[in-house]
């Protein structure tokens, strides 16, 4: 992507979409730091059944340790590698307690200290919770990144910091659910819907997907 055509790109996806949020349900710090724990090779969707069950009873690292593991996983069974999860997410309820007062820190160094929270993870909450200018490059962001050519690299890693270098900085801040949205619902990973693509214009993409016959 030529770098006079990444400001219309985010410029566009910004008229289309001005707030951008998070489909995955919270109402704290830690519940957004404790779905997107869970998240990891699951749904938004299936995470948000399993907490929307979970937080009414436990949304503090205090009650998540006063379920215990076997009390936790029952109610985050439907998600996947729940027993692995259960155990991350009781693990750094502890830390959170004797570490940090029970609150969700602040830093990328601590929030990646916490069991079952890695650089992905602590973009997300650091993006989402704090408002910093973050970007959690997911698989879709990674496809995007590369397929698009606004940020081509071969390891997540290196499409975060092409991205934080090539996105203008008043777009910054809402970057990160931009992409996620659109290769969700448009820039989809075995089709791209170019037909449709609002941003098609500005992408390198090639050949575009031609519109499907009826």
């Amino acid at each position: 992507m030529k770098a006079a055509d990444i400001a219309p790109f985010f410029a566009t996806l910004q008229a289309a979409n001005p707030e951008p949020e998070t489909e995955l349900n919270y109402s704290t710090p830690f519940e957004l730091l404790t779905a997107v724990l869970l998240s990891a090779q699951a749904t938004d969707v299936g995470v948000n059944k399993a907490t929307q069950k979970l937080f009414p009873v436990a949304n503090t690292p205090q009650k998540i340790l006063d379920l215990g593991f076997e009390g936790l996983c029952e109610y985050i069974k439907t998600i996947g590698l729940y027993r692995s999860k259960a155990k991350h997410l009781l693990l750094t309820c502890q830390m959170l307690i004797d570490l940090h007062e029970g609150e969700v820190p602040r830093s990328r160094e601590a929030l990646e200290a916490l069991p079952g929270v890695g650089r992905k993870t602590a973009n997300v909450v650091l993006n989402v919770a704090f408002g910093e200018h973050t970007l959690a490059v997911d698989t879709h962001i990674f496809r995007i990144g590369n397929r698009t050519g606004l940020a081509p690299g071969k390891t997540p890693l290196a499409v975060e910091m092409k991205l934080l270098k090539r996105v203008p900085p008043q777009y910054l801040r809402h970057a990160h659910h931009w992409l996620i949205l659109h290769g969700r619902y448009v820039c989809q990973a075995r089709k791209p819907r170019c037909w449709e693509c609002s941003v098609a214009r500005y992408c390198s993409f090639k050949p575009k997907t031609p519109a499907p016959t009826s």
